[in-house]
């Protein structure tokens, strides 16, 4: 609970209203609610913020249930399969649409879980900015999870030259850092537009397909 937005003054101890303790009783509820997931890695930057945006218990309930049973199924499951998979049609996307990226992180045997993990754990909470993760947010509920490859793949398509300069693991795992920081990610408006048009056609079924391929790997890997 105390990682949980710990620059917010609102969920530190001795705030009035405390929202750590609503952040509890909400992962409380929903851990009863959904024992197949319980409590997973993330789950805490997802609700504290849905209460910072709703600022009620139970829609933050309500809308975590959407999210982690609806939405994104198999991203909070003890095995995260969902997640994992998520992250390899990632990899597929970028090795057709940007192969040069692709070809570097393959060149230093980097796996994509190394520098987006987080993105796709916090569905970019804590990693870009408040008023542009309410915009993607909005798609996320709207339109399902393909908004999370769009928003990847334009920041990765975005900053490939600065990626591209990388020449160690270290300075890769920098370089992925950097690109959530900056004018492009704080002008919310104009970063909705290119998630839109940069990474060019994305049908459901292709990503279906994607991930029925990964999903398999996957499993075949153990």
């Amino acid at each position: 609970m105390n990682r949980t937005f710990p620059d917010n003054v609102r969920f530190r101890k001795g705030s009035e209203p405390c929202l750590q303790r609503t952040l509890y009783n909400v992962l409380l509820a929903y851990g009863h609610h959904n024992r197949g997931v319980g409590y997973c890695q993330g789950m805490n930057f997802i609700a504290g913020y849905l209460i910072l945006v709703t600022k009620s218990e139970e829609e933050s309930f309500w809308l975590l249930d959407a999210l982690v049973g609806r939405i994104l199924p198999d991203y909070y499951s003890p095995s995260m399969l969902g997640l994992k998979t998520d992250q390899e049609v990632l990899g597929e996307l970028v090795r057709t649409k940007l192969p040069a990226v692709a070809a570097l992180m393959d060149s230093h045997g980097l796996l994509w879980t190394l520098v987006v993990s987080r993105w796709f754990i916090c569905l970019f909470v804590d990693v870009l900015p408040m008023e542009t993760v309410l915009r993607i947010w909005d798609c996320l509920f709207n339109e399902g999870s393909k908004i999370i490859f769009r928003v990847a793949l334009t920041l990765i398509k975005q900053h490939q030259a600065l990626i591209l300069e990388a020449t160690s693991v270290p300075d890769i795992c920098e370089k992925f850092k950097e690109i959530t920081r900056g004018s492009f990610v704080t002008e919310c408006h104009t970063f909705m537009q290119k998630i839109f048009s940069e990474p060019g056609s994305l049908s459901r079924a292709g990503i279906a397909r994607l991930r029925e391929r990964c999903r398999a790997r996957l499993l075949a890997q153990g």
